[in-house]
């Protein structure tokens, strides 16, 4: 099952860029939630239902206590707001918006695991490989109409529309949320299915960035900042 879902996960991305509208909006949604049962299931049967039920309570609640307070506050990511396009709210936050954290962190945990054995350093790494994510992430959502920031100050090349601020926020709520995951128990598993999505992840936002959305500055941007990340981790596999 693990499987399945990780190869329909790939399906879903590869046929974001063919739709538009009203189906990419529906698209969008379901690729979260196929990504983010994948991620689950994965870690249900290699780490238990103990440690799933945990990783989900925190990276979902994080991720929705930190969208809620942004949202309503301004921090720490910016003055922004969401669309009604990605279905039912929670505390003004879209359900799958917790979902999308948790599919991507956990993979991100294991990045950061594989390349470092301190607790912190791994936080650190795999935070980042997180929030680096988000370089991609927030500019296709945004074009896409989904949230708006009602400024962009100090915005990256490629990403005009959106605050520096997000960023740092992004990156604090990462290294935070990645941190207290440490606390989880370390298990050896078959990882390769997580990073696969990883690197799958990596590989075809660049392409996609360069070649299908006409965002060749997002492209150099998000490839060189999760590259950090992603290049040292696909050279750890092969060895």
């Amino acid at each position: 099952m693990p499987s399945l879902l990780a190869a329909t996960t790939v399906l879903l991305q590869i046929a974001y860029p063919l739709v538009s509208g009203g189906p990419r909006d529906v698209l969008t949604v379901i690729t979260v939630v196929v990504f983010f049962l994948a991620s689950v299931s994965h870690a249900l049967v290699h780490r238990g239902v103990r440690w799933t039920l945990l990783f989900v309570l925190v990276t979902a609640g994080t991720g929705l206590l930190a969208e809620s307070v942004g949202t309503a506050t301004g921090y720490p990511f910016g003055d922004y707001t969401y669309a009604d396009s990605l279905g039912p709210k929670l505390l003004g936050v879209p359900l799958v918006i917790p979902l999308a954290w948790s599919m991507m962190a956990y993979p991100c945990l294991l990045v950061g695991q594989r390349l470092c054995r301190s607790p912190v350093a791994a936080a650190v790494v795999g935070g980042l490989a997180l929030a680096a994510w988000d370089l991609f992430l927030d500019p296709q959502m945004v074009e896409a109409g989904h949230w708006r920031w009602q400024s962009a100050r100090f915005a990256l090349p490629g990403a005009p529309d959106i605050p520096g601020s997000n960023h740092l926020g992004w990156l604090a709520v990462a290294v935070l949320m990645v941190g207290v995951l440490q606390l989880l128990p370390r298990r050896r598993a078959d990882d390769r299915q997580p990073a696969a999505l990883f690197l799958w992840t990596y590989a075809s936002s660049v392409l996609a960035n360069a070649a299908f959305f006409g965002r060749p500055l997002t492209a150099v941007v998000g490839g060189f900042g999760m590259g950090l990340v992603a290049v040292p981790y696909a050279l750890a596999l092969r060895r």
